[in-house]
């Protein structure tokens, strides 16, 4: 399995710091091991799964999604228009 970085995913990450980042490699290896650890979202974003985890003490969501059988990491963020622009960033794809 290929891990795949989207381009928003890849401009939020490089604002994390180091601690950040080794806490956030964590998730994506976890992610990669047991794959549907996610919660699928339906209708729009059918397809996309949502993991929930804490940095620091904010509550950030990564959504990924397979594509022939690699793993897409797709975007990260704070809840707050977390679904609102992912749904545009993937209509705008």
């Amino acid at each position: 399995m290929k891990i795949i970085q989207s381009r928003s995913f890849k401009r939020k990450v490089k604002k994390f710091d180091k601690q950040d980042k080794k806490m956030l490699d964590k998730q994506v290896v976890e992610i990669a091991k047991t794959p549907y650890i996610g919660a699928e979202k339906k209708g729009d974003l059918r397809g996309v799964f949502i993991h929930k985890f804490k940095l620091e003490s904010i509550e950030y969501l990564l959504s990924y999604r397979f594509i022939k059988g690699d793993l897409e990491l797709i975007m990260i963020g704070p809840h707050e228009n977390y679904y609102r622009d992912l749904k545009n960033y993937l209509k705008a794809r």
